[in-house]
């Protein structure tokens, strides 16, 4: 790939800009941790892993920029910072993780000076980076296995590398069966209100050279009735014990539609975006954006002054609509609180 998301460099956060694409390649190059909360509250970096990773470098930055010279002090004002970015989007849970993290590093340092905690909280931050690339790489290794040589893809909204720091996770599989010499192709819903699949999605596989054919949101019933689709995958951005999805709005339409034609329908996500403190969907905290984000397209309005709008940003697609859940730790099949279940213990055990 010819493009980076987001990178560490010269102890600034350098962060390509979502907004301008498909039609401008800009990247921003962010000096404090106001300007990553910022720029994740405004969707200049978004998919939930990639929001995770740009969390941990606000941290690294409020840290970098802190003039506390004693620990006490120094951890009250970076759990100010991590709250702070922690607000800008209630519903990926990749953004806590990867505050949580950074704190619990914080913690286990109590011993260390601030300069080299500033230190450690600036390795840290890349290391997630790094990480998160290498995670999404091997949930194209598991999960490719559910795509045969000839499939025809159907995604919704972005969650390709540049939800990511790199590669991918539901696009990701595909960049992956590709690598394995399968010939796929990809249908992308536009996924309307910012039209991350229209403006994201086929931007980026464009790029890659993966055959793409967009369609509206509303156009994926009657595709999937005329056969041309195979199997729908699709980015998380938390999902509870039971397996019940949080992801971009309209995501669960597709999960009925794909259940009513018998197309199975995956969900590829990192384990860290499991939240096992959530039981299942309906205690998902679901963000509320600004009505302006339907109501109008590049200065134009859509519709009459005046009315109701609703702006959900995501919806729950239920456990029982998912076959299966692609992960850096293999393939989980239903029924999905227990295999969750037993790939958490295993991970404690081997921790």
């Amino acid at each position: 790939m010819d493009f980076e998301i987001i990178e560490w460099k010269d102890n600034t956060v350098i962060m390509l800009d979502q907004r301008l694409l498909p039609t401008e390649e800009k990247y921003l190059t962010l000096n404090t941790y106001q300007e990553v909360a910022e720029a994740i509250k405004n969707l200049t970096i978004r998919g939930a892993p990639a929001i995770g990773v740009a969390a941990a470098m606000g941290m690294a930055l409020g840290a970098l920029h802190s003039t506390a010279v004693d620990y006490n002090t120094f951890k009250t004002e970076m759990r100010s910072v991590s709250s702070y970015l922690y607000k800008q989007r209630p519903t990926a849970v990749n953004l806590r993780w990867g505050l949580e993290r950074m704190e619990r590093l914080i913690d286990a340092g109590k011993g260390l000076s601030v300069p080299q905690l500033k230190t450690e909280l600036i390795n840290e931050a890349k290391k997630i980076r790094e990480e998160d690339i290498q995670t999404n790489r091997l949930i194209g290794l598991y999960g490719h296995a559910v795509l045969d040589d000839g499939d025809t893809v159907l995604t919704h909204c972005n969650a390709g590398a540049l939800a990511t720091a790199g590669f991918g996770t539901a696009i990701g599989v595909v960049y992956a069966a590709i690598e394995a010499h399968k010939k796929i192709e990809v249908f992308a819903d536009e996924t309307r209100p910012i039209l991350q699949g229209a403006r994201l999605s086929a931007w980026e596989l464009k790029k890659n050279n993966v055959p793409v054919t967009l369609i509206t949101d509303n156009m994926a019933a009657t595709i999937m009735r005329q056969g041309f689709i195979n199997k729908v995958i699709v980015g998380a951005d938390r999902i509870a014990a039971n397996g019940d999805t949080a992801n971009k709005i309209g995501t669960y339409s597709v999960a009925i539609n794909a259940r009513y034609h018998n197309i199975p329908f995956y969900v590829a996500a990192p384990f860290s975006t499991i939240d096992l403190r959530i039981k299942h969907g309906d205690q998902i905290p679901i963000e509320e954006r600004d009505h302006s984000e339907v109501a109008v397209i590049n200065g134009k309005r859509l519709c009459p002054e005046g009315i109701n709008i609703r702006n959900p940003a995501f919806d729950v697609t239920p456990a029982a609509l998912i076959s299966g859940i692609l992960t850096e730790k293999g393939i989980l099949k239903p029924p999905f609180e227990t295999a969750i279940s037993a790939h958490h213990a295993e991970s404690a055990l081997s921790s």
